[in-house]
C-alpha cells in the first residue's frame, strides 16, 4: 500500500474539487462540499496545518477514493 501525502486545506479542496464535488457553505472554520448525487463531505480549514491523518483517511472514503486513486490527483496539483 502506497502512503497517504498529507495536505492543507486549500490543496486538500482542490483533489475534492476534482472528484466531482463542489463548494456549498462554510460554517465557521469548516467547508462542506457536495456532490451532484448529493453525498456530502466537511474539510476542517486551519490555515496551511495538514489534515491529521485519521481524518485525511476518513474524507478520501467518504469521497469514494483509494488511497492510490486520492494520491494520483494529489500528483496532479
Amino acid at each position: 500500500m502506497s502512503s497517504l501525502k498529507l495536505l492543507a486545506y486549500r490543496d486538500l479542496a482542490r483533489v475534492v474539487e476534482m472528484a466531482g464535488f463542489h463548494w456549498k457553505r462554510s460554517r465557521g472554520s469548516h467547508n462542506i462540499f457536495q456532490a451532484e448525487d448529493g453525498r456530502v463531505i466537511v474539510i476542517p480549514d486551519h490555515g496551511n496545518q495538514a489534515i491529521v491523518r485519521p481524518l485525511l483517511r476518513k474524507i478520501i472514503r467518504d469521497i469514494g477514493l483509494t488511497v492510490e486513486q486520492y494520491n494520483t490527483l494529489v500528483d496532479k496539483l
